[in-house]
């Protein structure tokens, strides 16, 4: 299958930057109705989970206390370190596995197999059949989206981005279209969806920018220090005419896909 241009390897390779991994400190946490959601998914005994993608570890550490075990994969070395040392990332029930999806040894049988924003990274026609091997039967593939309510300096903050953004190819490809296009291609069969309720989340004005920076098109690796510092002076005037108060609110949701592969 051909992936939209912004998605190839040299740009999932920033996410192995330690500037980046502290940059997702900054990111929400999925709320707490996501893991209700993913543990009614769980099929079978004994409860085994497929975490692709990790990263710093905000699905496999929350969702490890509600099954048996959980198998946590990432490429990056920072991401995984980070990981580990974050509450429950020292949970016994969690094996973090350094490497590639597509090459990572899987063990058979597991009961749910999920994705945060991570998934549109790998490469499908290698890892779909991997998890066709190892899912158990009836089990799901899920894909977990976080993202918040538009706030009043959407229409600023998209023009910031735009501007200073460092990969030229990007395009929005939210999961709804790349799980479209995984229907049509026939290597996924959606069995349903859950939009958790938006919960609020805050931030400083500083860890807000960070969390911007999180994104593999802004990370202050890419951009240099001259254009990042611009782009946080930017941005902190936007928030400025807009935020009253010393937090920065963001209401703040995910959306769970799952299903079936043929």
């Amino acid at each position: 299958m051909e992936k939209p241009p912004h998605l190839r390897p040299e740009f999932a390779k920033r996410f192995q930057d330690p500037a980046v991994a502290l940059a997702y400190l900054s990111r929400p946490p999925y709320p707490e109705e996501t893991f209700s959601v993913l543990s009614s998914l769980v099929a079978g005994s004994p409860r085994i989970v497929l975490d692709v993608g990790c990263g710093t570890g905000s699905i496999a550490r929350l969702i490890a206390p509600l099954v048996d075990e959980v198998d946590a994969v990432d490429f990056s070395v920072p991401m995984m370190e980070t990981a580990k040392a974050l509450p429950g990332g020292n949970s016994p029930k969690i094996a973090w596995k350094l490497g590639r999806i597509e090459e990572v040894a899987l063990r058979p049988s597991y009961s749910l197999i999920v994705g945060g924003q991570s998934l549109h990274w790998t490469d499908w026609d290698v890892v779909f059949p991997r998890f066709r091997g190892a899912l158990a039967r009836g089990g799901f593939l899920a894909v977990v989206d976080l993202d918040n309510e538009p706030t009043p300096w959407k229409a600023e903050e998209d023009e910031l981005v735009k501007k200073f953004s460092t990969n030229p190819d990007y395009r929005p490809y939210p999961p709804h279209d790349m799980v479209a296009d995984w229907e049509r291609s026939g290597i996924f069969e959606k069995r349903g969806e859950k939009k958790t309720a938006p919960v609020p989340f805050y931030h400083t004005p500083e860890e807000y920018t960070e969390w911007l920076h999180s994104r593999s098109s802004l990370t202050r690796g890419s951009m240099g220090r001259e254009k990042a510092a611009e782009f946080d002076a930017r941005v902190a005037l936007v928030l400025k005419k807009h935020v009253r108060g010393a937090s920065v609110e963001s209401l703040v949701f995910s959306t769970i896909v799952w299903g079936a592969l043929p």
